[in-house]
This record gives structure tokens, sequence and C-alpha cells, in this order.
């Protein structure tokens, strides 16, 4: 009989796990899983390089938290409630030690949501890449989209954005952050809080929704467009930190709190009736959420300071061919 191949020895070792709720999990050629009927099927997928989307000197399990964080995020943005999850590992070496902390990070962060890691494929590469496809169940027709905002609605952000942009802003040396500070904005980087609960909360309420990972003022961008319309945001009601607090008032460090990304919070609108009900989820979920603007008729996303006048920022948010 043939020996287990290296690759089959590496999956086995770190990530073959029970899929709890899935037909067939790891091991064959295909995953199955059992869709309840009367629900859509949310899948997303998203792709993280080393050198482009986290520092190669990172915590492998940070790491492996973010992996799977940044595609629960997307799941909250659509409400949708996540359960499956495949990841595709292209390694530049084999680290045993490194593998296992990645994995702790990764199947922590999935235990807290129930989520199973069904399949995916590793293999050997120049570099360090990381894919995880998720896919999970939302209530047919209820799901949030980008394409509803309509004028007169409010704006909404949850939680505080901007210290994970000021982490990698003061990796390049483009602002300077104390030591307890970058420790703290550089957690933000690594571990983001996926709102997941929100999404499913927001179902019903929220008229358009994102979650914002480029950056502010380029995910409303995006839902601007979708729905037709345009946006005003009021700079002195963006959510920062303590940290953002002391750089929002320079313009570098206004750009990276509104132009940065990786904040994995949720951005979206709603009808200025819901006010009351969404104040209240702050209370229910435990998560800040602050009313930042208003949508408007028109295109485009004006940021506007405390005296009414547009103010300037240079850069509208992450591209992943332009860079930042």
């Amino acid at each position: 009989m043939a020996n287990s191949s290296p690759e089959f020895e590496l999956i086995k070792r770190h990530f073959t796990r029970p899929a709890a709720n899935a037909v067939l999990g790891v091991g064959d050629d295909c995953a199955l899983v059992d869709v309840t009927n009367g629900m859509d099927l949310a899948v997303s997928t998203d792709t993280m390089v080393s050198g482009t989307h986290f520092f190669p000197d990172v915590n492998p399990e940070n790491l492996g938290h973010k992996a799977l964080a940044v595609n629960l995020s997307d799941m909250a943005a659509m409400g949708a409630m996540p359960y499956w999850a495949m990841l595709a590992l292209t390694l530049p070496n084999v680290d045993h030690e490194w593998l296992s902390a990645f994995a702790k990070g990764f199947f922590d962060l999935a235990q807290v949501y129930n989520v199973s890691l069904i399949g995916g494929d590793t293999t050997r590469g120049p570099s360090l890449v990381m894919t995880v496809t998720i896919m999970g169940e939302v209530p047919a027709g209820a799901a949030l989209r980008r394409g509803g905002a309509k004028a007169g609605n409010d704006i909404w952000v949850s939680g505080n954005v901007g210290d994970a942009a000021l982490a990698v802003a003061h990796r390049y040396g483009r602002i300077v952050l104390d030591a307890t500070d970058y420790h703290e904005a550089v957690m933000r980087l690594y571990e983001p809080s996926p709102r997941v609960a929100l999404g499913q909360a927001l179902r019903g309420l929220a008229t358009a929704a994102i979650d914002v990972s480029d950056g502010l003022l380029a995910d409303l961008t995006h839902i601007c467009r979708l729905s037709e319309v345009g946006a005003t945001i009021d700079l002195n009601s963006v959510p920062v930190s303590s940290i953002g607090a002391k750089h929002i008032g320079s313009d570098e460090g206004r750009n990276a709190i509104l132009a940065g990304g990786d904040d994995y919070e949720l951005c979206f609108t709603a009808h200025p009736n819901s006010r009351e009900s969404i104040e209240d989820l702050t209370d229910v979920l435990g998560i800040p959420i602050t009313r930042v603007g208003q949508i408007k008729r028109g295109k485009g996303v004006s940021l506007l300071g405390s005296d009414g006048k547009p103010v300037k920022i240079d850069g509208r948010g992450y591209d992943h061919f332009k860079g930042a």
C-alpha cells in the first residue's frame, strides 16, 4: 500500500476536524452541504497575499484568525448565518509549528461562530497566499445588499474605524504611534471582530449594507454607485478610538482613518424611522453604532467638516492593483 503524500499528512495533521454542520467535510473530492428549505445560499471568497494584505512577520495565530474573520465579515454584511468554510493555502515551505499556530487562530474563531472547515487545497509556491471561501444561509429574499440606499436614508457605522490603517501607516513611517497605541492598533489589524450578529439583526432595518474593508469612503462609494445616489459624511461624527482621536486632525492620520481600510465594521443605510430600533441594538449587542451622515440625490460621497465645507482626502480607499 502506498504511503500518504506529505500534502495529505499536512491536511490531516492541521486542518481535518469534524464537520458538525455538513453532510461530508474534508477528505473527499467534494464537500456536501444540506441547505435549509426557504434559505438562500450566501457565498464569498477572499484572498490574502503576504506583503500585500499582511506583513510577513505577522504572528501566525493572529493571521489564522484574520483569514476567517474577513470572510465572516462578508457574511455579516449580507445578514447571513455562516456555516461552512474552505481554505486554500500556498506555502513557500512546510513549517509545522507555524501551521499549528495558524490553525489554532482559524479554528478558535470558527468555533465561536460554529463554522466547519469542509475542504480546500494546499500547494507549494514562492510566497504565502491564503484563500478562504465561506458559505452560509440567509432567508430567501432577506439578504442585505448594496443597492437599496435611498435619498434621505441615514448612514450608520458600527464600532470605530481607522485603528488598523493607523497601525499600517506607522509601519510605513507615515505617522508615529507610541508603543501602547501601536500594540492596540495592530491587534485591530490582525484580530478584527466580524459583526455577524449585527448583520442578522439589521435584516428588515437596513436598506443597504457593506463591510468596511477598503476604507469607509471607498466602501460607502460602492453603496452609492449601486444605489445610484450620493452621500454626505459628517467628519465630526465618524467614530474613532482614543488612538484615532489623536491623529484625525492630521492629513496623514485622517487619510488612514477614512480611506485606509481593514476595519471590518459594517456601514449601512436605513430610513430615519428606524433610528430608535437601530440605537437599541447598541445595548442589545454591546456594539456602538453611530449615525454619520445622510444619503442624498446625485453622485459621489462628500466629507464635511464642522463648518459644513468639504474636507479633502488624498485617496479614497485601498485598491488591490494600485495600493492604498
